[in-house]
């Protein structure tokens, strides 16, 4: 599992930043890659790594502000040609669908493969199969903003193959159903319960990425132990006034909610063409006389979520 961070910017593409966008990589946990939010010149951004647009099969929007969204239609239209043919769903605020729609309708654009759309209405879980979870809450912006909490299932526990020495039991295609938790008969009558012979699950990873917003109670909430939180640092240590006038947060805010939530990591993102070089490296440093694991991420960096 990785993140990988497309764009990094505030606002408007600057020179050294492009704006919002950031894959997770989850292709050893199930092949795909999941976009959130698609600024513009994503697709762009993308040629430079060696993400495949046919393995993206989710996109989260975090809200409908154009540094978070106006790459979406180019982007889609270009997974055809790519050999996108698998279905996509796009997650976000109402007024995603009408947006793509209108643009591909606009442009006379026709995709190779569907979509599906889930407008977000009830805070909550809004995916979750056998391995993941996402929910989602919303935040304190100019429009409506919201947070994502992706939580990957535990592991089953490691099978404990000593102890079925211990007991003469032959390895084979019977350890395989011991280690699903399976009860087996063996030839000499013995039945062997497979949960007793499995080790302590290993706890999944939990990735909180959160949309342009205020210092707010939710942001807290999504957090809360998760291994990495991404935040954005529009403002610096001395301008929470303007942050609040502006919806947005000063690195230090984010690094009170990610010491309180117990995160592990705290990315922070979304950093204004006003901080470069020096600048920037400071945004860092201030957070991190709150929360030292802190990293202020550029285009193109890379973060590995390794399990626990």
């Amino acid at each position: 599992m990785e993140l990988e961070f497309l764009g990094t910017g505030a606002g408007v593409p600057g020179k050294f930043r492009n704006v919002t966008s950031i894959a997770l990589k989850l292709l050893d946990e199930r092949n795909s890659i999941w976009l959130f939010d698609v600024g513009e010149g994503t697709q762009q951004q993308i040629l430079r790594t060696n993400i495949k647009p046919r393995k993206i099969d989710k996109i989260f929007i975090t809200h409908l502000h154009g540094d978070h969204l106006f790459g979406l239609p180019g982007l889609l239209s270009s997974r055809s040609f790519q050999g996108g043919e698998s279905e996509l769903v796009i997650y976000g605020p109402k007024g995603i669908r009408q947006f793509v729609q209108t643009a591909l309708r606009v442009s006379d654009s026709h995709l190779s493969y569907p979509i599906s759309f889930v407008e977000l209405g009830d805070e909550g879980v809004i995916f979750e199969d056998a391995k993941f979870k996402v929910s989602f809450l919303r935040l304190d912006h100019r429009i409506e903003s919201v947070g994502y909490r992706v939580e990957e299932k535990s592991y089953p526990g490691q099978l404990q193959v000593e102890k079925l020495k211990q007991l003469q039991i032959p390895s084979g295609p019977v350890y395989g159903q011991l280690k699903k938790g399976e009860t087996v008969t063996l030839p000499d009558g013995r039945q062997i319960n497979g949960k007793e012979f499995l080790g302590e699950p290993q706890p999944g990873r939990i990735v909180t990425i959160l949309g342009d917003t205020r210092k707010t109670k939710n942001s807290f909430l999504l957090a809360k132990n998760a291994d990495v939180l991404v935040h954005e640092s529009t403002f610096a240590k001395n301008e929470s006034k303007l942050a609040r006038n502006y919806y947005h947060s000063t690195n230090i805010q984010a690094a009170g909610i990610a010491k309180e939530a117990h995160v592990h990591r705290l990315i922070l993102t979304h950093i204004s063409a006003r901080y470069t070089g020096k600048m920037a490296n400071e945004l860092q440093k201030q957070a991190q006389t709150v929360f030292k694991a802190t990293k202020v991420v550029h285009d193109f960096d890379i973060i590995n979520i390794p399990l626990k």
